[in-house]
């Protein structure tokens, strides 16, 4: 099979989330087990730190793995969705994972695993720990895919767990309250490891605590540490003064990442106390140098001048709600905003945050979860959003491009799946 015709096998054999929904969702260790110990537990050759939370994995994922990095470790990194290409979710030191890997695993495998009917995340999962183990990495970034108690990563022993925050997300799965959603992703934490919290609620925190207690973790709330002194914009990134690391500059933008940073600066003082060796110099190129060094793509990520142009790939309440506070804080005559959604979300509760005084180009990802663009447009005006409907993402932004004065802002989001529509079409 030729790369092409494995990623087609992939997707048809074991569907995935990203692209059908609900339908790809599997509960339970069961297939992960079997693949774990059918590959020799590939994960036990290196160390890992573990990530979930509802908003805010992949920039922290994506920054850490960049610090390691530029700490002289090599460093595996699994995140999803990709954006453009699968190999994304599978990188050492910043490079996708080989096709001929890719090809071989599938053909060497799959007469183990098709009577597995493993889902695709299973598959993938399974997929990245044989290849960092294969690249003897020094250490892995994983990412969990949904939840934490139940999601497939969560057969690991890290070095350290991470929590970024809870919102609500994937409520079908993980539980309609933020409590039932904090539980599960309270999954991750393990026996005397430490356990870094990015963001509490007075419901959330407490979850945390009575979890910590049953499994013997070490609890750390970095909102407790307060690592920052001061964030102020520099540039399209952040200037960053910290207690003990001094002045950073932060390559990624959007208000949203002082948080990160937070939760990232907290990991990185338990991390140090574990026995990574790394110093100031190397937090700061990997903070100033994170898209070159990991190929993170789609967080507040500038895409033209003149108009300034801007995509950010947030998609739940959580997320949306830190973007419309940054399109406050820029300066246009007029904001356009390319907007779709997938059909899973809570649409009204994120229609209900955006902003009435801008242009709106609905449109829809390439996917079958993508919410219609007539539907999403005809809800919008309920409240009290103005716009046209275009079938694809290219379309709507060569509309807003043609509309737009250069003194206007154009802002593409709603749904990573948007994000990855538009990269692909200008890469």
């Amino acid at each position: 099979m030729t790369y092409e015709q494995t990623i087609e096998y992939l997707f048809n054999c074991a569907p995935a989330y990203q692209q059908v929904g609900s339908s790809a969702y599997k509960e339970g260790l069961d297939n992960t087990l079997k693949l774990d110990k059918h590959f020799g537990h590939p994960h036990r050759n290196y160390r890992t730190i573990h990530i979930a939370g509802t908003n805010g994995k992949g920039s922290t994922s994506h920054t850490l793995a960049a610090i390691l990095q530029s700490a002289g470790y090599k460093v595996g990194l699994y995140t999803s969705p990709h954006l453009i290409d699968f190999r994304e979710r599978i990188r050492v030191n910043g490079v996708p994972v080989d096709k001929e890997f890719v090809i071989e695993f599938v053909e060497k495998e799959k007469e183990f695993f098709e009577p597995l009917h493993p889902s695709f995340f299973e598959l993938t999962t399974a997929m990245a720990f044989q290849y960092f183990a294969m690249q003897k990495v020094d250490a892995a970034i994983v990412e969990v895919g949904l939840g934490g108690r139940l999601d497939c990563t969560n057969i690991i022993s890290p070095d350290a767990c991470i929590i970024t925050n809870i919102s609500l997300d994937h409520t079908q799965f993980l539980g309609s309250k933020l409590q039932d959603i904090a539980r599960e992703k309270a999954g991750i934490m393990k026996v005397s490891t430490p356990a870094i919290i990015g963001e509490t609620t007075a419901e959330t925190k407490e979850v945390f605590v009575r979890q910590a207690e049953a499994v013997g973790a070490y609890l750390i709330f970095a909102e407790d540490e307060k690592p920052l002194i001061s964030a102020d914009p520099y540039g399209d990134g952040i200037k960053y003064e910290t207690k003990q690391y001094g002045t950073i500059i932060g390559e990624l933008g959007g208000e949203y990442q002082i948080k990160n940073t937070n939760t990232i600066l907290t990991t990185l003082q338990i991390l140090q106390k574990l026995g990574f060796n790394i110093n100031q110099e190397s937090i700061g190129r990997g903070f100033a140098n994170v898209t070159q060094l990991t190929g993170l793509m789609g967080r507040w990520q500038k895409i033209g001048d003149s108009p300034k142009t801007v995509c950010d790939a947030g998609h739940n309440i959580g997320g949306i709600s830190y973007i419309v506070n940054q399109l406050k804080r820029q300066q246009y005559k007029q904001l356009r905003i390319i907007f779709g959604m997938v059909n899973d979300k809570d649409v009204s509760g994120v229609l209900s945050l955006m902003p009435k005084d801008a242009i709106y180009y609905f449109t829809q990802a390439g996917i079958k979860r993508a919410l219609p663009s007539k539907e999403l447009a005809s809800l919008a005006t309920t409240f009290g959003l103005q716009g046209r409907d275009y079938a694809t993402v290219s379309a709507a932004l060569e509309a807003a491009r043609n509309d737009a004065d250069t003194e206007d802002f154009i802002f593409i989001g709603g749904s990573c799946f948007i994000v990855a529509d538009l990269l692909y079409s200008i890469s």
